[in-house]
């Protein structure tokens, strides 16, 4: 009986905690998983942001090695100056021309200061074409400047691709630049 009694009286003097005491630790526990949380929805949202502007910057750089290819397979370029296409003229035995004798490069708008780079097979920007990059801020991605007469230099097509999720901020822009050299042209 007295072991039963001394437990009662154990059990009497213990004490929890007073509902202060419990909102002050809820509150405390909730400031700081609200923090927590932030910066876990922050860390999200910057990954996110960096695999989208990645993979725009690998798709110019697919676009640009494929414009490339085509290039060097060309004997002629139309038109002349700083343009958003390009018809570049080819063998139908070329293997990047699917037998046709030309392809056409174009940067399409697809909203405010946003361009696609499309191929399409034939002389103009239309039909059924293929994107395959996105994200540009010009649309005047191609410059060609005819080579002057005796100056034995082979044509030469320059690229400006500037990538860019949000033009709102330049220092983002991810330029990609190139002079793409007809190879099967004729010298000047």
């Amino acid at each position: 009986m007295r072991v039963l009694a001394r437990l009662r009286a154990l059990l009497r003097s213990e004490r929890g905690f007073t509902l202060i005491e419990s909102l002050t630790s809820m509150t405390i526990l909730m400031t700081v998983m609200g923090g927590m949380t932030a910066l876990m929805v922050s860390g999200t949202t910057a990954e996110a942001e960096m695999n989208r502007r990645f993979q725009a910057q690998t798709e110019a750089r697919l676009g640009l090695d494929r414009l490339r290819r085509d290039a060097h397979c060309s004997y002629g370029i139309a038109p002349t100056g700083a343009s958003a296409t390009v018809t570049l003229s080819m063998s139908s035995s070329c293997p990047t021309s699917a037998g046709g004798t030309s392809i056409t490069w174009c940067t399409v708008a697809n909203g405010a200061n946003r361009y696609g780079l499309w191929r399409y097979l034939g002389a103009t920007c239309s039909g059924t074409g293929q994107k395959v990059a996105d994200y540009l801020t010009t649309a005047s991605a191609f410059s060609y400047t005819a080579p002057t007469v005796g100056s034995k230099e082979l044509k030469t097509l320059g690229v400006a691709l500037d990538v860019n999720l949000s033009p709102a901020n330049p220092e983002r822009t991810y330029a990609l630049r190139d002079d793409l050299v007809l190879r099967n042209s004729v010298r000047a």
